[in-house]
């Protein structure tokens, strides 16, 4: 997505919203896979992989709007319920 980007003449809010996707990457594979720390029991480290979760999440809304406006619209609604979602199982688990 990056190497067509310029190509394509995508705006600068772009590179953000798929660097972030891409940092969210990197850190779900260092944390959990490579370095494998048990950090959803440490309360700041959570909040700001929460965090980083959700803005790389949204970020994809944006580039799904550039796919076409049905293809947008599916991704706000299942960023919405992937957000209603996650409260209700820290709800429920406490987690």
């Amino acid at each position: 997505m990056l190497l067509t980007a310029p190509r394509l003449q995508r705006p600068a809010l772009y590179y953000v919203q798929v660097g972030l996707l891409l940092a969210y990457l990197a850190v779900e594979a260092l944390l959990d896979y490579i370095l494998k720390i048990d950090f959803r029991h440490v309360r700041w480290m959570t909040i700001a992989y929460v965090t980083l979760f959700f803005s790389a999440s949204g970020g994809m809304i944006g580039v799904a709007m550039l796919a076409g406006r049905p293809w947008g619209l599916a991704a706000i609604a299942l960023f919405l319920a992937m957000a209603v979602l996650s409260f209700v199982q820290r709800a429920i688990t406490g987690m």
